[in-house]
């Protein structure tokens, strides 16, 4: 017998344990309904809006579900507005918060609030490095068509700037990167574009870009801009292959002069000093011997005045000692007995002096020797005058 039936459960129980009732109600499992009702009417108590006395059952139960909607629709709007306008700035970061549309205050690192919808906040990475790469068919200043590529490498260094002055800072840095390349592309040559010129290049583009950012206070600080390798259109590249290509035999060749210059030269210099320095030795040797020569003449008249007779025989004892030390013949001179002077040639004494013999005497001592022999003829002359007076 089922246990449902009447009569068919002596202990009148179900098989949930649940006993029937006197008033034939028994207790089931828990009713929906009735937890769905308990928790309105926590609700309505909570926000107000629990049931007055003397109303009409139906009618409470109907503002009660309304009112309790309306607390929770309530509760979500404030937890999510609360969740919107709390907000975290990290290290790098800074934010700038406009209220009603005009700026407020840049915020720092940390947590912060704001009041949406009548604040309205913008944030943003100033430490972090940006780049921005231009690539472009420029007009040199000698009338050539190059490509340059460039890379500016930016940062933002005034978020207020940034976010209120210009509408789009990177697009206004974009157009000045454009004018400033092809202003100092304009006015460098293309030897100077292709070859050693892209540092100074670089250097004026981001001096000129810096000082159109600081005009149009976008709040961006240019740190690095970077000129790669500028090449010639493709169109025309064998062309210049070929341009630069004769312009680096131009410059070994110059090299090439200047290398042989610079040996030449020093050496034409070096021997036009040798003979300026041997021409003025010659100079002063020669003043010098002949002032020597006149202070001796001088010293020798005194002395001759002083004793004539022995200072001649001086003179000529010292010339002829002279004279015969220069030559290699022997000349024997007879006695009182009548006898000739007798010359004698020692022809293996002359043959030996000849092979030791280096190089002849000339210039300034051949000129002496020459006048100490007048002098010695001289003096021989007179000598002979005189013995031939007495």
């Amino acid at each position: 017998m089922a246990w449902n039936e009447p009569g068919g459960n002596s202990n009148n129980q179900d098989p949930w344990g649940g006993k029937r009732r006197n008033n034939g109600d028994r207790k089931g499992p828990p009713d929906l309904d009735e937890a769905f009702r308990k928790l309105q009417e926590s609700l309505n108590g909570l926000f107000g809006g629990g049931k007055k006395r003397g109303d009409d059952g139906g009618g409470s139960g109907k503002s009660g579900g309304f009112g309790g909607l309306l607390g929770i629709g309530l509760v979500v709007l404030a937890a999510v507005w609360l969740y919107s306008a709390v907000y975290v700035v990290d290290e790098q970061e800074q934010a700038v918060v406009l209220r009603f549309g005009k700026y407020y205050e840049t915020v720092g690192p940390g947590l912060n609030i704001y009041f949406p919808p009548i604040d309205k906040k913008y944030m943003e990475n100033v430490t972090r490095e940006r780049a921005y790469t231009k690539q472009g068919q420029m007009l040199t200043e000698d009338e050539n068509i190059v490509e340059v590529p460039l890379t500016v490498q930016y940062k933002i260094s005034n978020l207020q700037d940034f976010v209120l002055s210009v509408d789009q800072p990177e697009i206004s840095l974009q157009h000045a990167t454009d004018s400033a390349l092809r202003h100092v592309v304009g006015s460098t040559a293309m030897d100077q574009v292709l070859t050693e010129g892209r540092e100074l290049m670089a250097s004026e583009i981001k001096e000129r870009l810096q000082r159109f950012m600081d005009t149009y206070r976008t709040g961006i600080t240019v740190t690095q801009v970077n000129v790669q390798n500028a090449a010639a259109p493709r169109e025309v590249q064998e062309a210049f292959d070929d341009v630069i290509r004769a312009r680096e035999d131009e410059q070994r060749s110059r090299n090439q002069a200047e290398t042989y210059a610079n040996g030449v030269v020093p050496e034409a210099r070096g021997q036009a000093q040798r003979i300026l320095e041997d021409a003025n030795g010659y100079r002063d040797e020669t003043v010098s011997r002949a002032k020597g020569e006149a202070d001796r003449f001088t010293k020798l008249v005194a002395e001759y005045r002083k004793a004539p007779e022995v200072t001649r025989q001086r003179l000529y004892l010292d010339t002829m000692q002279e004279v015969f030390s220069n030559t290699s013949k022997v000349l024997v001179t007879g006695n009182k007995n009548g006898q000739s002077n007798l010359l004698y040639l020692p022809l293996d004494k002359m043959v030996e002096s000849g092979r030791s013999t280096s190089t002849p005497v000339t210039g300034a001592a051949a000129s002496s020797n020459e006048a100490n022999a007048r002098a010695a003829a001289d003096l021989q002359q007179q000598q002979a005058r005189t013995r031939e007076s007495r």
